[in-house]
């Protein structure tokens, strides 16, 4: 009879054995499922219902079953929506702008730079006032006088002497003006002051005199040209100057600031450029001006030498016409005197009766 009671419970045992490793399984199951729901990043913690108490189980292999469940977690409750308060998002990092200067207009640029870049910019300004006013003063001048030598030579082209030349040359109250003028006036007096000397050397003194008085007139038109030349080769390099100037205020002031960016530097180099930008204003026109004025003057020296030749070839016929009036008065004082002293003819001799 004990035998089989035994037998009885051993077989119980076996049945009941799944069962308790199914239970043991479903109550770590359920102990590890709150400790998830916490450790997930931004999940809600789920509502876990306490777990209620396991049934008895029979003892197997000496093992005692739990008796009792793991305890219940705590229920989180969800906050009703009006006392969720919501969070501030952080603001956004903002770049701080770097000051800049308000006015970077080229006057603003000059007002901001150092005194010797607005000293050079003011010179490279003055420069340029001083080329327009070269320009406008000696265009006119220039225009005047090449009109004034066109008219004269046509008038000496049209004359049949140097006296006649003169007459239609001579102004309101009958005095010779303009170079032209002049010319014709030299060579009129030196034919009066060597008029017992030879037609070669009045030729040639002449000639002396027209060409000294047509350097003359050349160095007179050319006057204020050289500024031009002397304002456009050293203007781009006075500009230059103040570049150079500038720029090495723009590294001090880096240096000093301790920063790379840009808009510190950027103000300096502005005002540095503007200096270069005046040099070559000043410097181009000048350039430009000057040559345009040295062809003109050329043109200008070629009519007075057309005056010249025009001169020197009315003076070469009057000295041949005086010649040959000369020779013929001195030929008809030789036929004079010749006749003057030849004999009267003799009488005829009457024979007497």
């Amino acid at each position: 009879m004990s035998s089989s009671q035994s037998l009885r419970q051993a077989l119980a045992g076996r049945r009941a054995l799944p069962q308790l490793i199914a239970l043991v399984l479903v109550a770590t199951v359920c102990a590890a499922l709150p400790l998830a729901a916490q450790t997930a990043p931004g999940a809600p913690a789920p509502a876990v219902a306490p777990t209620t108490a396991l049934p008895p189980a029979p003892p197997v292999f000496g093992i005692a079953p739990p008796s009792a469940a793991h305890p219940a977690a705590p229920v989180v409750q969800p906050l009703p929506p009006t006392e969720i308060q919501a969070v501030p998002a952080p603001a956004p990092a903002t770049a701080v702008a770097p000051a800049l200067p308000h006015d970077l207009s080229p006057w603003g640029m000059f007002m901001a730079a150092d005194i010797v870049v607005k000293a050079v910019m003011v010179g490279l300004a003055f420069a340029s006032v001083v080329t327009w006013t070269i320009w406008l003063a000696k265009a006119l001048e220039l225009a005047s006088a090449k009109a004034a030598a066109r008219r004269a030579l046509r008038r000496l082209e049209g004359a049949g002497s140097l006296s006649e030349a003169a007459e239609s040359g001579a102004g309101r109250k009958g005095r010779l003006r303009g170079p032209v003028a002049t010319l014709l006036g030299a060579a009129i007096e030196e034919t009066r002051r060597s008029a017992d000397l030879g037609e070669d050397g009045i030729k040639e003194r002449v000639a002396i005199a027209l060409s000294r008085i047509e350097a003359r007139a050349g160095r007179a038109m050319a006057r204020g040209t050289g500024l031009l030349a002397t304002i456009g080769s050293t203007a781009p390099f006075v500009g230059l100057f103040g570049t150079v100037w500038g720029i090495m205020n723009s590294f001090i002031g880096i240096s000093q600031a301790k920063t790379t960016n840009l808009a510190v530097v950027a103000p300096g180099i502005a005002e540095a450029l503007l200096a270069t930008a005046i040099g070559l204003v000043a410097a181009i026109p000048a350039v430009i001006i000057y040559n345009v004025f040295a062809r003109a003057i050329m043109g200008y020296r070629a009519t007075l030498s057309d005056a010249s030749g025009e001169i020197l070839q009315h003076l070469s016929r009057d000295l041949e016409r005086q010649r040959r009036q000369a020779s013929a008065a001195g030929r008809a004082a030789l036929h004079a005197v010749a006749g003057a002293q030849q004999p009267a003819p003799a009488l005829a001799r009457v024979p007497a009766e």
